[in-house]
C-alpha cells in the first residue's frame, strides 16, 4: 500500500507537466517514444532470459505494450482536447475497468459498475455544463482508450505476476515490460508521427527526461510491483487516489483560474456513483 501511495505522489505532478509544457507543443508520439526509450535504457543492464524463458518474457512484453506502449498513446491525444482537470477526472473509470476484467476472468458480473459508469458519465456533464462540444466528446472516449489499457495492464501483471520465478528479483524481469512497449511506440511514431513537433527547449527535453527516467521508469516499476501486494479491490481505489492529488498538483501551480465549485461539483458525483460500486466491491473482496 506504502508503494502505491508513493508512486501516487510521483505521478501527481506528470500530468500538469504534460499538459503545460508538452500537449499541443511536442509531438505526442515522439513524447511516449522518448519516454520508454529512456525506461528501457534503465532497466536493460539487469535484464535476464535464463531462468524466465520466452513464454513468460513475451507474456511480460504483451503486458508492457498495452499497459505503457497503447496507453500513453492514448493519454497524449487527450490532452490536445481537454485540459488537466478533465483528463485526471475523466480517470476515474479505471477502476470500474479493473473490476469488470476481474469479474470477466472470474466469469461472474457486478452491476454496481454499470451504474457507477452512469453515474460517472452525469458528473462528467456537469464539469462542462455549457453545450458540450465534439471535442470534449472525443477526448472523454480517448481517455477511457488510456483507462482500459492501464487497468488491461494491471490486471494481466498481477495474473502474470504468479507465474514469475521467485528466485529471480522482479528488476531483472522488468526490462521486458519496457521492451514490449518499445516496438509499439517506434511504429506509432514511423507512422503518426510530426518531425516538425519536436522539443525545442531544454525545458522540453528536462520534462521528457524526467518523465521517463521518474515517472515511466521507477514509477511504473514500483506501481506494478506495489499492485501484487494488495487486493484487487484495493488496487481499484487505489487507482483514483491520483485523482486528487494531480488536481490539487495543477490547481496550486498552474491553474488558479480553475472553477474550483464546478469541479468539485462534478467530481462528487463521479466519486459518489463510484463509492457505490466499490461497496459491493470491497465486501465481496
Amino acid at each position: 500500500m506504502g508503494i502505491l501511495v508513493g508512486v501516487t505522489g510521483l505521478w501527481a505532478f506528470s500530468f500538469s507537466l504534460i499538459g503545460v509544457y508538452l500537449s499541443g507543443q511536442v509531438d505526442a508520439t515522439f513524447a511516449v517514444l522518448t519516454r520508454i526509450t529512456l525506461a528501457l535504457l534503465v532497466f536493460a543492464p539487469m535484464m535476464r532470459l535464463r531462468g524466465l524463458g520466452w513464454r513468460l518474457a513475451t507474456g511480460l512484453m504483451a503486458v508492457g505494450a498495452v499497459e505503457l506502449g497503447l496507453m500513453y498513446f492514448f493519454f497524449y491525444q487527450s490532452f490536445l482536447w481537454l485540459s488537466v482537470p478533465e483528463v485526471l477526472l475523466f480517470t476515474i473509470f479505471t477502476p470500474i475497468y479493473i473490476s469488470l476484467l476481474e469479474d470477466a476472468l472470474e466469469r461472474r458480473f457486478d452491476s454496481r459498475c454499470l451504474l457507477a459508469a452512469l453515474g460517472a458519465v452525469a458528473g462528467a456533464a456537469v464539469i462542462r455544463y455549457q453545450p458540450i462540444s465534439a471535442d470534449y466528446w472525443h477526448g472523454f472516449l480517448i481517455v477511457q482508450g488510456a483507462n482500459l489499457c492501464f487497468a488491461a495492464g494491471q490486471v494481466g501483471y498481477r495474473r502474470l505476476h504468479l507465474a514469475l520465478p521467485p528466485e529471480l528479483p522482479r528488476r531483472a524481469l522488468f526490462g521486458w515490460f519496457f521492451a514490449g512497449a518499445w516496438p509499439l511506440s517506434l511504429l506509432l511514431f514511423c507512422l503518426l508521427g510530426d518531425a516538425d513537433a519536436l522539443p525545442g527547449t531544454s525545458l522540453q527535453w528536462g520534462v521528457l527526461l524526467w518523465l521517463g527516467l521518474g515517472a515511466s521508469g521507477f514509477g511504473f516499476y514500483a506501481w506494478n510491483i506495489g499492485a501484487t501486494r494488495v487486493n484487487a479491490a484495493t488496487l481499484a481505489v487505489m487507482n483514483n487516489a491520483l485523482i486528487p492529488a494531480g488536481l490539487a498538483v495543477n490547481l496550486l501551480l498552474w491553474n488558479h483560474d480553475a472553477d474550483v465549485l464546478r469541479l468539485a461539483a462534478g467530481a462528487a458525483i463521479i466519486v459518489l456513483a463510484l463509492w457505490l460500486s466499490r461497496r459491493g466491491q470491497t465486501a465481496r473482496a
